[in-house]
């Protein structure tokens, strides 16, 4: 599918890791060299190089790196549009999905913890392998917590989400202490 070379991405464009960002080496139909490379689609920078659409973060590694990763790229803090190399890790789709923000809906501030009304408890519950897990109706908002943090380490989840809101809050609780 991906048939460009790092030698060919390196004759085209200039990769800046400590920025994040393209810049062209050559003039091309609509732009000159210098120019900043790549446009914004849906929060992700993307970049056509011969008839083909690339996101930058790929290009960033195969730039980087000399090879398009097999399993996906993450970006570490989240921020799709930051491609800086030290934002870029290869990780599995898995714990790509991983580190993700709360959805819009969550009011609680902590992925997988929310107020169950029916009940008037807090509920917790974590999803793996496409599947959603009950992890228990809890009195206190910090017990779900915990109980959330406690399946995110015993699923081997630190590697993958480094801002686990669960693990923050926590963190924070304990600096109070």
């Amino acid at each position: 599918m991906e048939k460009l070379t790092q030698k060919r991405l390196k004759e085209l464009l200039d990769y800046y890791p400590d920025i994040g960002e393209f810049f062209w080496l050559v003039d091309r139909k609509g732009t000159r060299a210098g120019n900043i490379a790549g446009f914004n689609k849906g929060g992700y920078t993307q970049i056509g190089i011969e008839g083909s659409i690339f996101y930058a973060h790929r290009l960033a590694w195969l730039y980087v790196y000399g090879y398009f990763p097999e399993n996906g790229i993450d970006h570490i803090n989240r921020n799709e549009s930051d491609n800086r190399i030290c934002n870029l890790r290869e990780v599995s789709r898995s714990c790509n999905l991983r580190n993700t923000g709360n959805k819009k809906n969550n009011t609680s501030s902590i992925k997988g913890v929310s107020w169950h009304k029916p009940t008037k408890r807090w509920h917790s519950q974590i999803g793996l392998n496409r599947k959603v897990y009950n992890l228990g109706y809890y009195h206190s908002f910090d017990e779900a917590v915990y109980v959330r943090l406690a399946a995110e380490q015993c699923l081997n989840w630190s590697g993958c989400d480094s801002n686990s809101p669960a693990f923050l809050y926590v963190q924070k609780m304990l600096k109070k202490i």
